[in-house]
């Protein structure tokens, strides 16, 4: 009676995560597209430039391998000989999975690498959630710049980005914040929040007091000021090279006039769509890619919302593409890796 009370709750569960999931992405979806003949959609991207495709492939992949660099630079201090292509496959794979479940990628890489490296799953893990918080403070600082770049309609456009940003500063102070008194206090920070969380779900606490003490690990792998510069100088050629892969995607669709800054600007807007829990950033992406496409740049809305669908569509099915590729490949090498990650995932 117990197990099949524990059954049916994981069932509701997951049924109400990715429920929940493709509803906000069919919300997006219908916002985007709202009042826009799809069939000329479909038009224009059956007639986008072959060479500038692959172009933007690359510059996508080239997008990879840096984050994909900056990651050995944070593990560095746990196993400084990585292998590149443990770091690169798990990444792939990761972003293979979060195309259909959004953030269980995050996991699955960290199981991903922990196995085919033997190091820790949740040092793997909180090194994880390191570059999440990297990310989210970098988005910030991309937004920022494009507030100076594109300074005459930016906040007119999007009313609701400066209190968003506010707030996303307030949020990461904290989480700042709280990461310090982690690594400060550790043990006695852990009985504070099972303590204080406790009173509310004693295995809600405990899961919060696990996800600290991961994220502690994390930050404990990047040690040294020479690696806190690298982590910092490849995170800035990573948005560099975000923005370029923007800013190529114009020429797919031959989008002109353009120049390289709005395609930051796109980026950093656009980017915002990814963070939101949907499928691969389904719906969110190109409602705020169009958005900024329309209210920004003043292009017309059909080719604006065919730059969010072939752009889109492109790095979903690369990332499926290659993560099947790499994980079958990965899968002959490893004893069924596939069993290993499904138990890994299962214990989470």
């Amino acid at each position: 009676m117990t197990s099949d009370k524990i059954k049916n709750s994981s069932v509701l569960k997951t049924f109400l995560n990715y429920g929940l999931s493709l509803a906000l992405a069919g919300v997006f979806l219908y916002i985007a597209f709202y009042d826009v003949n799809f069939g000329e959609v479909l038009n224009l991207v059956s007639n986008a430039s072959l060479f500038w495709i692959a172009v933007f492939i690359v510059s996508i992949l080239l997008g990879h391998v840096v984050r994909t660099i900056r990651w050995k630079v944070i593990i560095y201090s746990i196993k400084p000989d990585a292998k590149f292509k443990h770091l690169f496959g798990a990444l792939m794979v990761g972003y293979g999975v979060n195309t259909v479940t959004p953030k269980l990628g995050e996991i699955t890489r960290a199981v991903l690498l922990g196995r085919w490296e033997n190091l820790s799953r949740s040092s793997m893990f909180g090194t994880v959630i390191v570059e999440r918080v990297i990310d989210i403070i970098s988005l910030g600082f991309a937004v920022l710049v494009s507030a100076f770049i594109w300074r005459k309609n930016l906040y007119e456009s999007f009313p609701w980005l400066e209190t968003a940003l506010y707030l996303a500063a307030i949020v990461m102070l904290s989480i700042l914040l709280l990461i310090y008194l982690s690594i400060r206090f550790k043990e006695k920070f852990y009985g504070w929040i099972v303590k204080i969380f406790g009173k509310i779900s004693q295995k809600f606490a405990h899961k919060l007091a696990h996800v600290f003490e991961m994220l502690t690990e994390g930050f404990s792998a990047l040690k040294g000021t020479k690696n806190y510069l690298l982590t910092f100088l490849l995170t800035i050629l990573l948005l560099a090279v975000y923005a370029l892969s923007s800013y190529i995607g114009f020429f797919t669709l031959y989008m002109q006039p353009v120049t390289y800054e709005m395609g930051w600007v796109l980026m950093s807007i656009a980017a915002i769509g990814v963070v939101i829990p949907t499928p691969g950033g389904m719906g969110s992406y190109h409602t705020l890619a169009k958005s900024t496409l329309v209210l920004l740049f003043n292009f017309p809305e059909t080719i604006s919302v065919a730059y969010a669908f072939l752009t889109h569509i492109i790095s979903y099915f690369l990332f499926i593409f290659i993560a099947l590729i790499i994980f079958f490949i990965m899968n002959k090498q490893h004893d069924n890796i596939f069993k290993v990650v499904k138990a890994d995932l299962d214990d989470l």
